[in-house]
């Protein structure tokens, strides 16, 4: 098996949004639909896909302001984060500033807390607790494939945020440390911003990973 992964950098912010799919597989899973549905959905037709899933890995606004009306065109489950599924339900109260959206809520389909591991369109996944960006973010890995979708833990030389409400460092640099841990050097991070890179590369080269060698 391989996996085929298409990476639309959408909205203001530019949120990584993940088309995901075995190799040759008409069914698809999408990852962090943020912002510009049509675009997702148009990427979908000219594909030929069928989004059967979305997975959530938190409930900031740049990262499921799509969500509803990409599922409602699809008829894709939601899967959403168990401690985050009231941020998704009423979106525009927790968005931090002025500017953004307005956005269309959604009551999550399925919830996940981390330890689980989902079959969906042919592929394994784990789901991975990481909190520390948001209190309830998860990561989503395809071992099989060395794959591995960090959401905002981790990015190509930077980490996420931990000044929004809920994010805390220490525990952020634990989920890193619990990713490096349990993760071949060559699993390739398809991160919610800025580009993909490797866990081996951002081990030796991200000075936020330094403190992990302490």
């Amino acid at each position: 098996m391989s996996l085929d992964v298409q990476m639309l950098t959408v909205g203001p912010v530019a949120e990584n949004c993940f088309i995901v799919r075995r190799e040759g597989s008409e069914r698809a899973l999408i990852v962090d639909p943020g912002e510009e549905p049509d675009r997702i959905l148009a990427a979908l037709e000219d594909q030929g896909l069928k989004a059967e899933a979305i997975l959530l890995t938190h409930c900031h606004f740049d990262h499921i302001g799509a969500v509803s009306p990409v599922a409602a065109a699809t008829g894709a489950t939601v899967y959403c984060p168990e401690i985050e599924v009231p941020v998704l339900a009423d979106i525009m109260a927790y968005v931090p500033w002025p500017g953004f959206g307005p956005y269309e809520s959604y009551e999550a389909d399925e919830t996940v807390a981390g330890g689980e591991t989902l079959d969906l369109t042919g592929l394994e996944l784990d789901v991975i607790f990481t909190p520390g960006h948001s209190p309830g973010h998860v990561s989503y890995s395809v071992r099989e494939e060395d794959a591995l979708f960090s959401g905002d833990v981790l990015f190509q030389g930077s980490v996420g945020r931990v000044d929004l409400p809920g994010g805390d460092w220490p525990t952020l640099l634990d989920s890193i440390r619990t990713l490096v841990d349990s993760h071949q050097p060559e699993t390739t991070v398809y991160p919610g911003h800025m580009g993909i890179t490797t866990l081996g590369a951002e081990r030796a080269t991200n000075p936020f990973l330094a403190e992990l060698a302490r």
